[in-house]
């Protein structure tokens, strides 16, 4: 379309990259943004209709669609259990409506037949466009460190799975989480080796290795990465960050020192459960201070509770119960995944003093990098119309996808 066939102007306080334009304006047409700035300027660049558009009687925030590269479900549906695309839409419809207008479905440590029918199940949601892709977590993990993974059914790290698994997935599986002191998933030609070469990214994490072992896994993962073709990052990820790890001790240090130290260097993108139960707000600002806005990725690990009231659950094999918005294994009282939106994380992470823009840039940004998604994560010129505009509290007002408003 030319300038004068935009179809949707949106303004308020444009969260960009580089900071908030306080009375700004995103000019939105057909599936990608035509333009981006203060809405004074935008007469002189062609958008006379900006500067006739009211400018909004409340307070509003107008923010980037947001990544979220972790999320097992939501609206009372999960991807571990999701029999049909249906169940599976439903979870995604549930996050995209809260401002997540790109996600990965996330799955969680299974048997082998049923691992291979969900990626199956969700490589057909990638297919449509309905899923950025596909997070594998386990079985190749710790049992030690399993968290709510279910340990009967975690195993030794296998290459040919792990093939297979990225065969099923037809090039949409994004991320496969796996521990690095697990030889096999480290060995020449192991696990980590197999994703780089099936397009996906290891992610370290439900780990209870040293450090020795956490350094040599990010520097393999770096090397195939920084070689591969096809693979989506250059850089590892670290599956949740302090979570499903060997904590942090100076006499037992674990892996926890030795990832925020390859985050500083720019060698991994860590995850943070920024929700405020998995993590103390001051933890995720000190890590962001500590390795910088590119460097870490807020995540929800949403179940399907996200949503929904408290009540009981499932999480693959697991019971969940969630009582005060926690979900928890109904056995031991583990943490069970989370029941936010991407949204919620992000302001429950600037109200914890991290500059509203960076919070949105490690919601947003970083994540769309991780990906390899330079067309998401950033309200920019040329880029896809996925916007989120929120009242004064971060709460979602409207959302657009593509363009397109959704209810």
């Amino acid at each position: 379309m030319g300038r004068m066939g935009y179809e949707v102007v949106l303004r308020g306080r444009v969260v960009t990259p580089d900071g908030i334009v306080d009375d700004g304006a995103v000019v939105l047409s057909g599936p990608r943004i035509a333009w981006v700035g203060a809405a004074a300027d935008a007469p002189a660049t062609g958008y006379p209709q900006v500067g006739v558009t009211p400018a909004p009687g409340e307070p509003r925030y107008v923010l980037p669609g947001l990544v979220d590269l972790h999320c097992h479900g939501g609206g009372g549906e999960s991807f571990p259990d999701a029999e049909d695309r249906d169940a599976a839409l439903r979870a995604v419809v549930e996050h995209r409506r809260h401002g997540t207008t790109t996600l990965v479905a996330s799955l969680v440590t299974a048997d082998p037949v049923t691992l291979c029918e969900r990626v199956r199940l969700l490589a057909g949601l990638a297919d449509a466009g309905e899923i950025a892709g596909i997070h594998l977590e386990g079985p190749f993990l710790s049992a030690a460190r399993c968290g709510a993974q279910d340990p009967a059914l975690i195993v030794d790290p296998d290459p040919v799975l792990a093939t297979e698994l990225l065969e099923l997935g037809r090039g949409h599986v994004a991320t496969m989480t796996v521990a690095p002191e697990k030889a096999g998933n480290t060995a020449p030609d192991g696990v980590a080796e197999r994703l780089v070469a099936g397009g996906a990214v290891p992610s370290w994490g439900h780990t209870d290795a040293g450090p020795a072992d956490a350094r040599e896994a990010v520097a393999l993962s770096v090397r195939a990465l920084r070689g591969a073709t096809a693979a989506r990052s250059a850089r590892p990820t670290v599956t949740h960050l302090f979570n499903g790890m060997h904590p942090l001790h100076h006499r037992d240090p674990g892996p926890i020192g030795e990832f925020l130290a390859a985050a500083r260097r720019g060698d991994a993108v860590v995850e943070l459960i920024g929700d405020g139960t998995h993590l103390d707000p001051a933890v995720v600002r000190a890590v962001y201070e500590l390795v910088g806005r590119e460097n870490a990725a807020l995540v929800t690990d949403a179940m399907a509770a996200a949503g929904m009231p408290d009540g009981a659950y499932r999480l693959g094999s697991m019971d969940v119960t969630v009582a005060d918005g926690v979900a928890r294994l109904t056995g031991d009282g583990t943490i069970a995944g989370g029941t936010s939106h991407l949204l919620d994380v992000v302001r429950t992470t600037a109200r914890a003093g991290v500059p509203l823009a960076d919070a949105v840039y490690m919601a947003a940004t970083t994540p769309a990098a991780v990906l390899g998604r330079p067309d998401v994560g950033a309200l920019a010129a040329g880029r896809a119309a996925d916007v989120v505009v929120t009242d004064e509290a971060l709460r979602p007002v409207a959302v657009y996808r593509r363009g397109e408003p959704l209810a």
